[in-house]
């Protein structure tokens, strides 16, 4: 925040446009209406009901101050609409992650890990967690891992797994035969172990529209979302802690009986030009 201002001390800016729910986001917004600059929120109106969530604490600061509201559905112009802001203000131009994906798309990068363990199109499920509801407990993360690993026939399971929940594996599942934990992968070697596999078991939001947009079944373990235009339309369905509808959900992809899923109005590359002719 001190830097910001200290930027906009110098250089002042006719406005201020904020990107997606990160702290930054916040911050920037508090710090451009303190300097009466307008603030204009892409991705605005994203609500998951749940204010222990710091990105939603973020959402809700930076689109009450927001002046224009650049959103990814109609269901983000609901809520703002439900939270007082008027009509004029909200502009549906679609979502900047998918014109990012379709921009890259053939630049998806295979990584080193596909020789490493004899991978092929459509021949192993991708698992990505990171939320503490999910990881920071050793015992609830291990039984999560089991139940996936147990269900998934004889498909081997990727894990792309940040170091701080890695020390929460025990070596028993470290050296599951099915397993196979990677480190963190950059976004053009992700996207094409996303693009390849048979399917996604996931606690995060945005793998649900990149998932969507490419047609690939997403299992999400949480218990509502803030994309429910993914359950509603895409490719993703909510398990939450239901290890039932997990296991039947695991072998519904197995089986190839997975949902046929579509693509969400404006999700077709071009948001970014949207908002540039908004603007």
């Amino acid at each position: 925040m001190i830097s910001y201002e200290s930027l906009l001390n110098e250089t002042r800016s006719d406005l201020c446009i904020v990107v997606g729910d990160v702290t930054s986001t916040m911050a920037c917004t508090i710090v451009a209406k303190k300097m009466n600059i307008q603030v204009a929120h892409i991705e605005a109106g994203i609500r998951f009901g749940d204010i222990s969530m710091p990105e939603e604490v973020n959402r809700i600061v930076t689109d009450a101050l927001s002046d224009y509201f650049f959103t990814t559905t109609e269901h983000a112009g609901k809520n703002l609409l439900s939270e007082g802001k008027v009509l004029e203000s909200i502009f549906f131009v679609g979502n900047t992650m998918i014109d990012t994906l379709y921009a890259n798309i053939e630049r998806f990068s295979k990584p080193s890990l596909w020789e490493n363990f004899d991978l092929s199109a459509k021949s192993y499920f991708l698992l990505t967690l990171h939320r503490p509801s999910n990881v920071d407990s050793q015992e609830k993360l291990e039984n999560l891992i089991s139940l996936v690993l147990n269900n998934i026939g004889d498909y081997p399971l990727i894990f792309p797994v940040h170091p701080r929940t890695r020390k929460n594996l025990s070596e028993k599942i470290i050296n599951h035969p099915k397993l196979k934990i990677v480190d963190p992968l950059g976004y053009l070697e992700f996207m094409y172990l996303v693009n390849s596999s048979v399917g996604v078991i996931t606690d995060s939001g945005g793998i649900t529209e990149e998932t969507t947009v490419l047609s690939i079944p997403c299992i999400t373990l949480r218990n509502s979302t803030e994309r429910p235009e993914t359950v509603e339309i895409g490719t993703n369905i909510l398990v939450g802690d239901n290890n039932d509808l997990l296991v039947k959900s695991l072998l519904s992809i197995i089986a190839g009986n997975w949902k046929k899923g579509a693509i969400p109005n404006f999700w077709d590359g071009k948001t970014s030009n949207r908002i540039i002719n908004h603007l």
